[in-house]
């Protein structure tokens, strides 16, 4: 039930260069990789029309997923995608390069991952505007991948203000307040989505950290007993006990 780790302000390391990632992924690839990889990029040279790139890019991405180098993946993906102009496959390159940000190693990476889930979200939303989880994915790469929390905020604000009753976003801004000390805010947000989905475990759990940041330890502690009985895993009631004995 833990969040993601979020920046409190805009990452400010230099981004990592794509040309640094592409050396260092390189040298982790087989003989018999780098000979596919380069069969690959010798199509692509030999390719007049760009638009006509778009499928070989897509190769060169599945050929270094299965290498296991998934950012340089994400990297080709998001190439064939804007050539080809396609939302679905945008969407897939910016999941997957937010995916990468929550293990990114070191700042620069989780830098220039952030910076390009951005870019392939944002494309998307250029493609279609009114994709509500992709407003959400942009705003999770801007709070998560460049630090840029007022961007995403102001994201997930939008889609409240024409949705009140959006679950995932509420949540998120629910979930950012418990995380700037605004607990009068997250309680209120969680309480409402209580009211639409009185067993939703993910409320249920913010809430009662909504009340231990207020000081109500016994309200919090109800809470997290009845989200315990509703998960009904012993795994998940042992870490929630073991949570209560560290605050009781």
């Amino acid at each position: 039930m833990s969040g993601a780790n979020t920046a409190s302000g805009p990452i400010s390391v230099e981004a990592a260069s794509f040309d640094s990632i592409l050396e260092a992924s390189n040298k982790q690839l087989t003989t018999n990789a780098v000979s596919e990889i380069e069969a690959i990029n010798q199509k692509i040279g030999a390719t007049k029309d760009s638009s006509q790139m778009a499928p070989f890019y897509w190769d060169l991405g599945k050929k270094w997923q299965e290498n296991k180098q998934f950012p340089v993946a994400a990297y080709y993906y998001a190439k064939s995608a804007k050539l080809e102009n396609s939302e679905k496959n945008l969407n897939f390159a910016g999941q997957l390069f937010l995916d990468l940000v929550h293990n990114a190693g070191s700042q620069a990476m989780q830098a220039w991952e952030g910076q390009e889930a951005v870019a392939c979200f944002t494309r998307s939303l250029e493609l279609n505007p009114a994709n509500d989880t992709v407003k959400m994915a942009l705003a999770a790469a801007y709070i998560e991948g460049v630090g840029q929390t007022m961007q995403g905020v102001q994201l997930l604000l939008g889609i409240t203000r024409e949705k009140p009753d959006n679950i995932p976003a509420n949540l998120m801004l629910g979930r950012l307040a418990i995380q700037s000390g605004q607990y009068d805010k997250a309680i209120q947000r969680f309480e409402n989505i209580l009211k639409l989905e009185p067993e939703n475990t993910e409320a249920m759990y913010f809430l009662a950290e909504g009340y231990k940041g207020k000081g109500d330890k016994a309200k919090a502690i109800e809470l997290f007993e009845q989200c315990k009985k509703i998960v009904n895993k012993p795994e998940f009631s042992k870490e929630i006990d073991q949570y209560i004995n560290s605050f009781k």
